[in-house]
């Protein structure tokens, strides 16, 4: 059977991203709005009654009206957006954030498609709280840096007319109230937000986050090689997983780290690195931001709904 998916936003980053990854499948047929219709709520309406699964790749308040124009029982819907992200009445998008994930979202008839930033967060600091290495209150400090496209079609057309005199490093969201938060508190396990500093670079996509650890004042104090155990095993058990574990290494610096690294892939590669007699490390994800963090994660969930292969559609 031909499973008809309608993306609603197709022409944004994401969406454009998504029907490119789709546009060879036979198990597929892609429902497409016209141009001067895109604003048309009446036509909207129709393609989303008439799709086996909607793909939302709009903002949050279209995200919500697009929602409520779903009459039928059936449609079932991945939301790009901040939408849903931590309604319970939602899936999380999230496939490897657990072993029970991507049954939930196989199962669900409303998934939301996670942030870009939150997963390198998660996918670090959620198997040390569920190995009891780091508990619920730890005070968590998260960074790193992402493409430009991260940011839209206005940061795209900002980045590409600024060209050589673009900021190369631009912090932001420092007044630490960035829309990601909830979905990042409750996905870790944590029990209080973390400081979250993000930052965009000049270059178009790819990301590497880092989760920087103070263990000193532990009642027990987890060496660098245990909290790579745990984040190791915790992937190692995860069904069809794009995350990858790096191997422990004592490396002072590596290409490995590069944010552009797996661009075009879905693939997230994670990295401890810790001094022990200091008492610190590091936890670094690599991935693609609009791979994994964007357009890979909802093809890999559209899979999951569709039962059919998990990396149909996807580079490894």
């Amino acid at each position: 059977m031909v499973a008809k998916i309608f993306i609603d936003g197709e022409a944004g980053t994401t969406g454009l991203q998504i029907r490119e990854r789709l546009e060879n499948r036979r198990d597929l047929e892609v429902l497409s709005i016209a141009p001067d219709k895109r604003k048309d709520q009446d036509e909207r309406k129709r393609l989303l009654n008439a799709a086996d699964v909607a793909i939302l790749c709009l903002p949050d308040d279209a995200a919500r009206e697009s929602v409520s124009l779903i009459e039928n029982d059936t449609t079932r819907v991945i939301d790009a957006s901040t939408a849903f992200r931590v309604d319970p009445d939602w899936a999380y998008g999230f496939a490897e954030m657990d072993r029970a994930q991507s049954g939930k979202i196989a199962s669900a008839r409303f998934v939301a498609n996670p942030g870009c930033w939150p997963q390198g967060l998660i996918a670090t600091v959620r198997p040390l709280i569920e190995a009891n290495l780091l508990p619920k209150d730890f005070g968590v400090t998260y960074n790193g840096i992402s493409g430009y496209s991260g940011g839209g079609k206005q940061m795209i057309a900002e980045y590409e007319a600024a060209d050589a005199i673009a900021s190369h490093f631009m912090p932001y969201a420092m007044t630490f109230t960035h829309k990601h938060l909830p979905e990042m508190t409750a996905y870790t396990g944590l029990s209080r937000e973390p400081l979250f500093v993000p930052t965009v670079g000049d270059f178009a996509q790819g990301m590497t986050t880092f989760v920087p650890l103070q263990l000193g004042h532990l009642g027990k104090v987890p060496t660098g090689r245990e909290i790579h155990a745990a984040i190791a095993d915790h992937f190692a058990a995860i069904k069809d997983s794009f995350v990858v574990v790096a191997p422990f290494s004592d490396t002072a610096k590596t290409p490995a780290l590069d944010p552009q690294a797996h661009n075009n892939t879905n693939t997230m590669t994670l990295h401890v690195f810790a001094n022990d007699a200091r008492a610190q490390a590091v936890l670094v994800a690599v991935y693609d931001n609009l791979g994994k963090g964007a357009s890979g994660a909802a093809v890999q969930n559209l899979n999951l709904m569709l039962g059919v292969n998990a990396r149909e559609s996807l580079a490894a």
